[in-house]
């Protein structure tokens, strides 16, 4: 894919891999726009990108609110134009601590499948369709090995992860030969506030730099033509040219 001028639309932008995709997106020349909850944070990642030079753009929203799709593709595509790129990074673990299943309200459930799977449905329905008219553009799910190990206690998230990597297929399979194309990549373990609060006794020095994975991600859009459209990688094998 080719990223100078391209529209990126790149969702929990504000902090950790999110905000270091949009960094990475804007040295390689996309236009990003960078959604997250908090705006104050996500307005200074964008602040930042502009002062190194590249173009960024802050929205603030919530991807788990029902009503929040259309308007932020419809801004996105207002600052950028017709976005190319989009990147699905805005996730929540559910309940921290985390808990067993048992101990894991519906609520609580029903919140983690909405962030972190319904709301990328609705995003991704807001913005494929003019995709698919244009006959180019490349949606990616960033997953987790949650998604394919069944951890105890992470039982909301690995549900919802496990469903996203399943979605980014069924959409690979249904847009087949439209120029539309998906995948799911894995980051693994990185240094960011959310492995913290997930594992609050690991040390930071065995994590990944997520600067690093964003930038082996970066790698893998740009010759995203080389690999099986609803395929699941992982970040750790891409290499950085």
């Amino acid at each position: 894919m080719r990223m100078q001028g391209a529209a990126a639309l790149v969702t929990g932008g504000s902090r950790g891999l999110g905000a270091a995709l949009g960094r990475a997106l804007a040295r390689e020349g996309a236009r990003v726009v960078l959604v997250a909850r908090g705006a104050a944070e996500l307005e200074a990642v964008a602040q930042g990108i502009r002062a190194a030079g590249g173009e960024a753009h802050a929205l603030a929203g919530d991807v788990g609110d029902p009503r929040a799709a259309s308007a932020l593709a419809g801004a996105a595509a207002a600052l950028v134009g017709p976005i190319d790129l989009l990147v699905h990074g805005a996730s929540t673990l559910g309940p921290v601590p985390l808990r067993l299943l048992l101990d894991t309200d519906a609520a609580e459930l029903e919140r983690a499948l909405a962030v972190n799977l319904v709301g990328p449905f609705r995003l991704t329905r807001a913005v494929a369709g003019g995709m698919v008219l244009r006959g180019r553009g490349l949606v990616v799910h960033v997953t987790s090995d949650a998604s394919v190990v069944a951890y105890p206690r992470w039982g909301a998230y690995g549900v919802s992860k496990a469903a996203f990597d399943q979605l980014a297929r069924v959409w690979a399979a249904e847009l087949d030969g439209t120029g539309v194309r998906f995948v799911s990549v894995d980051p693994g373990e990185m240094d960011t506030r959310m492995h913290a609060e997930a594992v609050p006794e690991a040390d930071p020095a065995s994590l990944a730099d997520p600067a690093l994975v964003a930038e082996r991600i970066v790698a893998l859009i740009r010759g995203s033509d080389t690999f099986a459209s609803g395929a699941r990688l992982e970040a750790s094998a891409m290499v950085v040219s």
